[in-house]
């Protein structure tokens, strides 16, 4: 509850709930939505208004359409998809470059698990043709009781902004508010039978705000057309629809704030989180807790009259990110806004000249009264443009006239090429970017002419990199706010020319505990910066790749021939370049060569032992002969010399063999160790997806939580 004011019923927060989106809707969102919907028929191609239209068909003339919108709008987008974002991350206070790279591959998860590039193409298609797109990004516990980060796509038509916003950036405004119509067993199966069973009430009581906050249907046998709310009496309809109003809105609210002493650096304190649990990680981390006044979001949500959650939101900020192909002092438009009138201009002109063409053919006749002998007049008017048409009229009376045909008006060609021309300047999409032959011969004419079509496209390819900032920042909010417990996270790295390769796959784990208590992967402290780049999409990547390690190779760099063939486009690339590997000596051995290998040191192990064990012997034996050889040479007062230096090569023998059985045993050992830890490592990757499993299984079963209003 807001500091200082007093909590009001129900029906009165649903209320104020719904004044606020009209306030929304009668202040420039109506108007938008009519404008939105005419853009996205111009881009589809419906470009005529109907009443035109009809009048043109009553007089027997065409309506064509030419749109060149489509393929402008295209072009544009295909500028978007040829280069993909890239989202890193850079530590600043209290961060560490550890942590960084793993919130850069969480995010990395996150976008590979949203289809993040699909959904941005909606969105940036969105701002381009409808004048703005909009991304919504919060936690979903439907597959995982942990949450895991969801990113949609908005209909820009659902979407009502603060009026009085200014600024591009959503953390400015006050308010968002996102409506949707849903259905009566909808309402029930999220909101439960008693607020269903109130909004049926009230739609029989005729008890209700109107026609844009509930359809209703008559229930006649046969008839189920949709009726005013003006209409009098509601005893015979029923609800078909309801207008879902979720307001998201800042207001001022005392609560608790880490502070950190030596920065100053401030984050509010979880709600859920009881004083002991508050206490210790204050303490933990050196913080202390200070009360302020500060703007919190409140999330409302109402349908009709009916108050359906009205709590604090889970979120810091709102989960709604625009975007915007241009802004200016608060008004975002789009590119076929501008494009209407010349495209307009070119539909007429090419109808009339294509009406001018039709006339030509059969423009009329003058006959005399009487005349015509094997016809008549309206045969004559129906079949004159035929072919080797045989016209008989009547002895003494004048030969029919052809009426010569209106001819196209000089210069109208100009102004239909004026028309294309003036679409082309004011989109800055050129013939060079449409792929069209241009009078440019060389190359470099070509690409500078494409380059400056990019600049003039520049602005809504700028805005659509502030907009993926600020998604990044808030999924970078949202994961260090709800992803505190030990998860594992499985990445695919998209850069990788095979993501199906065994090293294009990465499990980390985040927020694990050690025996000694540190955290390591903590994503939930330290500030860091977001840093977005941009990379050609993935068959252009590796198309680029493949060509450059060739040109390298020419230049007489030694780029691996696996390394070729894993940027190639062949269909069984990875087979073929584990198999040049291998070829070449440098894959890894297999399980089985690796247990070959272990047999074969055995058996050099085996048989080191038996010939050391057999120099040993021969040592004894001969140590005992010479013993005696040379105390015999001692009597006879012969030199002993010799027997002595025969059994110091014995002896340097057994060293060399002692050694050398050390040291094959060392490898063995090594070598065992290895497979041993791999094996340790599966496992331990295995158990821990095991017991995630469970747990998850085990908490989805005991515990019931109330869904996130979407």
């Amino acid at each position: 509850m807001a500091h200082g004011t007093v909590k009001k019923e129900p029906s009165q927060v649903a209320s104020d709930n719904w004044k606020r989106y009209v306030r929304l809707r009668d202040n420039g969102h109506s108007e938008y939505v009519t404008r939105a919907k005419k853009y996205d028929n111009f881009y589809c191609g419906e470009q005529w208004d109907a009443t035109d239209k009809k009048k043109l068909a009553d007089e027997g003339r065409p309506a064509l359409t030419i749109n060149t919108i489509l393929s402008t709008i295209n072009t544009v987008l295909g500028e978007q998809t040829a280069k993909r974002a890239e989202i890193n991350f850079k530590p600043r206070s209290k961060g560490n470059e550890e942590t960084a790279i793993a919130l850069t591959k969480v995010v990395m998860q996150i976008g590979d698990n949203n289809k993040l590039d699909w959904l941005e193409s909606q969105v940036f298609s969105d701002g381009l043709i409808q004048d703005r797109g909009y991304f919504d990004a919060r936690i979903n516990f439907d597959d995982s009781i942990q949450g895991e980060v969801e990113i949609s796509s908005l209909d820009p038509l659902d979407v009502l902004i603060d009026v009085d916003a200014k600024e591009y950036d959503p953390k400015t405004w006050n308010e968002v508010i996102v409506t949707r119509w849903l259905s009566i067993d909808q309402i029930e199966s999220t909101y439960g039978a008693k607020t269903a069973d109130k909004l049926k009430s009230l739609a029989a009581g005729g008890d209700i705000y109107g026609g844009d906050s509930v359809a209703v249907e008559d229930n006649r046998f046969g008839d189920s057309s949709s009726f005013d709310l003006a209409d009098d009496g509601f005893s015979d309809k029923t609800i078909r629809s309801v207008r879902v109003i979720e307001r998201q809105h800042r207001r001022m609210c005392m609560s608790e704030w880490y502070v950190d002493p030596e920065s100053g650096d401030m984050r509010p304190v979880p709600e859920n989180w009881d004083d002991a649990k508050r206490q210790e990680f204050g303490q933990q981390f050196g913080l202390f807790i200070q009360k302020r006044l500060a703007p919190r979001v409140r999330w409302t949500v109402s349908a009709d009259q009916i108050l359906l959650h009205d709590e604090w939101s889970p979120y810091k900020t709102f989960t709604v990110v625009p975007y915007f192909s241009y802004f200016r002092r608060g008004k975002p438009f789009g590119m076929v806004k501008n494009l209407i009138s010349p495209q307009e201009q070119l539909n007429k002109i090419s109808s009339q000249e294509l009406h001018i063409v039709n006339t030509t053919a059969n423009s009329g006749w003058i006959t005399e009264e009487g005349s015509l002998v094997n016809m008549t007049n309206e045969d004559l008017t129906e079949r004159g443009a035929e072919t080797g048409l045989h016209i008989v009229h009547a002895r003494g009376t004048s030969a029919p006239q052809k009426i010569q045909p209106n001819q196209i008006p000089t210069g109208i060609d100009r102004i239909t090429q004026k028309a294309a021309h003036n679409i082309k300047e004011i989109s800055g999409v050129s013939d060079a970017m449409l792929g069209y032959e241009s009078a440019e011969v060389s190359g470099v004419a070509l690409e500078s002419k494409q380059a400056r079509g990019q600049i003039q496209i520049q602005v809504p390819m700028d805005n659509l990199a502030h907009t993926r900032h600020m998604l990044a920042e808030k999924i970078l909010e949202l994961v260090q706010q709800f992803y505190v417990e030990e998860r594992l996270i499985q990445i695919t790295n998209p850069t990788m020319p095979d993501p199906a390769a065994p090293d294009a796959q990465e499990q980390m784990m985040v927020n694990q505990v050690t025996p000694e208590g540190q955290i390591v992967n903590d994503l939930t402290l330290g500030e860091y910066s977001v840093v977005i780049s941009t990379q050609p999409a993935r068959d252009n990547f590796e198309e680029s790749q493949f060509s450059e390690a060739l040109q390298l190779r020419q230049a007489g760099v030694m780029i691996p021939d696996y390394r070729v063939v894993e940027y190639s486009h062949l269909a069984q690339k990875r087979d073929i370049a584990e198999e040049v590997k291998q070829l070449a000596g440098l894959a890894a051995p297999s399980e089985e060569e690796m247990q070959m290998q272990q047999k074969q040191q055995e058996m050099m192990i085996r048989q080191a032992e038996l010939e050391l064990a057999n120099l040993e012997a021969d040592l004894q034996t001969k140590q005992s002969q010479a013993m005696l050889a040379m105390a015999k040479a001692e009597e006879l007062g012969e030199d002993g010399n010799v027997h002595e230096r025969a059994m110091e090569e014995l002896r340097a023998k057994v060293q060399m063999k002692r050694e050398e059985l050390q040291v094959r045993l060392q490898l063995a050992q090594v070598t065992a160790k290895t497979r041993q830890q791999d094996s340790v490592t599966r496992t331990a990757v295995s158990l821990m997806q095991h017991d995630a499993k469970q747990q998850q299984a085990k908490s989805l079963d005991s515990s019931k939580t109330k869904p996130t209003p979407k």
